[in-house]
């Protein structure tokens, strides 16, 4: 879920009061207000059913749609709000909860970091915007460039690998044949 205490959403009512769904306890949604405004996710982490009636909804929904601030993230919360249940931030951690709500984080246990607020994508990283030079960003930042650069994980290298591995075992084979007598190998010349 979203942490509306951020200036991101000084737009929002839920801002202007003081109301945050992170800890809604703090402070009480007014009636004078209106109804209390359904669970708002953040779609860097969202985990749903892929159905097909589902996206032709989606896309008639997005034509009739008005542009808003978070553009596709408001459209999936528009669309979502009567099944939307929330995931545990273990899952999904938005950086602003380190600061605005600590009470609610468990770092060692974060399986996956939301880096949505200003300054802290890994990649444009400085240390310099408001709440960026803590421990805590510092580290998960370095954890970020550690699986970044961590060869291991790399896709490309895996099929190399992979690939390698295919034509060592294929090249293992033809050996085999060929010291069996069970035919004569001889390498072609190139066409090109």
């Amino acid at each position: 879920m979203d942490c509306f205490c951020e200036k991101t959403w000084s737009h929002t009512p839920q801002y202007k009061i003081g109301y945050c769904q992170q800890c809604p306890d703090k402070v009480q949604w007014p009636d004078h207000v209106g109804p209390k405004p359904p669970l708002y996710f953040n779609a860097g982490m969202f985990v749903y059913e892929p159905d097909l009636d589902t996206y032709h909804d989606l896309l008639e929904t997005l034509k009739i749609t008005p542009p808003t601030s978070f553009a596709e993230q408001d459209l999936l919360n528009m669309y979502f709000k009567d099944i939307y249940r929330p995931i545990p931030n273990v899952y999904n951690l938005v950086l602003a909860m380190l600061w605005r709500h600590p009470e609610n984080v468990e770092l060692d246990k974060v399986k996956v970091v939301h880096y949505c607020a200003a300054g802290s994508k890994p990649w444009r990283y400085t240390g310099e915007e408001e709440n960026m030079d803590r421990e805590d960003i510092k580290m998960l930042v370095k954890k970020w460039w550690d699986i970044y650069d961590d060869e291991s994980l790399d896709y490309k290298n895996i099929v190399a690998r992979d690939e390698a591995a295919k034509r060592t075992i294929w090249d293992r084979f033809l050996k085999a044949l060929e010291e069996a007598g069970a035919f004569r190998f001889l390498t072609a010349p190139s066409a090109a």
